[in-house]
């Protein structure tokens, strides 16, 4: 049997620990019926309160059950995906039946009418904007300036009155401004001022930190005046970061699609306002270029996209244009999804990774993660365990996010290991290591 995902791999594809726990229940071969599998797709019929049907398309871990479970994957699913993944002769090899077949021409029916679609989009982008999108769009421009126009007063009074000032300032005082901003269609610097609220007091720096993102902001307004002295990619970066939105179709038509045997390295899924967000990390094989994939679930709905952290694929990945593209879109998935074996990506210097970012930093300097791929480091705490760290044959060392990494050390025994991590703020978050060529996710156990 070609499904060769290990359970480590199938658990990271659950939505919450719940599912995750009623998935492994699922996951023997008592509980179903009619199983197969194709080189498209496996399939089952699990018996709950009644008959459910699940199948999952193998080149996009896609998956449907019957069941009226609003959370994907949900439990069915992983359970048949478990049962691949630790039983293989459970399933065997065959011809999906009919009520499997039609589910993946509707999906190979709905590709086939999105890639028209971009197809469509592209051309539409080569063409000049008709009179009436040249005229909203300079409406919308003038709107942005005088928007920047008043957050750089804003930032001026700041600065000249001291940072000080702000220490008993309510949150209203960063919601006001960035309410102005919002009226002023620049959405995404909205977000950025409402997160400055979070800053005063919160650490011991935290002046020297509000200064640095005051500076971002302060950059961002003058580099935006001077947009037609910039280059192109530079200039797609300001528009973005200001808040002009990008939908699929203009980033398939605008941005560079790259083709590669693409390592998933891992992911991070954090509380946002409305639901939740998805960061994936990805790494070029070939190319050595790096990718987010960047996605959003609102109101308990699944994210559009699967992807099964320490497994590989080919795939077509579309990056949002820019200064130094960094976000990315799949555009096709073209071959299967099977765990890696080779060699992992990474650098051996800590400084060598930190040039890195200094060398990005320069060419975009709003950028706010970056995927660290280190080689042979060891975890290591302080005398009182409240800091955890990661240092490199040199000695440097990195200050891990969270409150502790026991299960880390034990997976290291005091060893250097291969990590993955995402740097944010001056500090790393992990993401995967991989002990002995095997990968493990950060709080799995092998």
């Amino acid at each position: 049997m070609d499904i060769l995902f290990t359970s480590d791999q199938v658990l990271a594809l659950a939505p919450d620990s719940g599912s995750a726990a009623a998935g492994k229940k699922l996951g023997s071969a008592k509980h179903w019926k009619n199983l197969g599998h194709s080189a498209e797709a496996l399939w089952g019929e699990c018996q709950g309160s009644a008959l459910y049907q699940v199948k999952v398309e193998l080149a996009s871990l896609a998956s449907h059950c019957s069941c009226p479970s609003h959370k994907l994957p949900c439990k069915h699913c992983l359970g048949v995906l478990l049962l691949a993944a630790t039983d293989k002769a459970a399933i065997p090899t065959g011809e999906p039946p009919e009520w499997v077949a039609t589910w993946l021409a509707k999906r190979q029916a709905s590709s086939t009418r999105k890639q028209e679609k971009a197809s469509q989009a592209a051309e539409t982008a080569e063409q000049a904007p008709s009179a009436s999108q040249a005229k909203t769009a300079e409406k919308r421009l003038a709107n942005v300036k005088k928007g920047l126009d008043r957050l750089e007063l804003w930032l001026n009074d700041l600065v000249r009155q001291g940072l000080a000032s702000v220490q008993t300032q309510p949150a209203s005082f960063w919601e006001h401004q960035a309410a102005r901003l919002r009226d002023a269609q620049a959405g995404t610097l909205d977000t950025r001022v409402r997160r400055l609220a979070a800053i005063p007091n919160a650490t011991p720096d935290w002046p020297e930190q509000l200064l640095a993102e005051l500076g971002k902001l302060a950059l961002l307004t003058h580099a935006f005046r001077l947009e037609d002295q910039l280059e192109p990619g530079m200039r797609e970066e300001l528009r973005l970061l200001i808040g002009w939105n990008l939908n699929q179709d203009e980033v398939n038509a605008r941005g560079e699609t790259l083709r590669d045997d693409w390592l998933v390295v891992g992911q991070v899924i954090e509380e946002a306002e409305r639901g939740k967000t998805q960061r994936t990390w990805l790494s070029g094989l070939n190319s050595g270029r790096s990718a987010l994939i960047l996605q959003f679930s609102f109101a308990g709905q699944p994210f559009g996209e699967s992807f099964v952290p320490g497994a590989h694929q080919e795939m077509d990945l579309t990056y949002w244009p820019g200064a130094y593209p960094q976000r990315a879109q799949v555009r096709a998935r073209l071959g299967e999804i099977a765990p890696f074996q080779g060699t992992w990506p990474g650098l051996s210097a800590i400084d060598d990774f930190l040039n890195q970012v200094a060398s990005t930093l320069g060419s975009q300097p709003w950028l706010e993660h970056f995927l660290a791929c280190l080689h042979a480091v060891t975890p290591l705490y302080s005398a009182d365990g409240a800091a955890w760290f990661v240092k490199d044959s040199s000695g440097h060392a990195l200050p891990l996010a969270g409150g502790d990494h026991w299960q880390l050390l034990a997976l290291s025994g005091g060893y250097p290991v291969d990590f993955f991590g995402e740097w944010s703020n001056g500090i790393l978050r992990p993401l995967g290591t991989v002990v002995a060529g095997q990968y493990t996710p950060p709080g799995r156990e092998n």
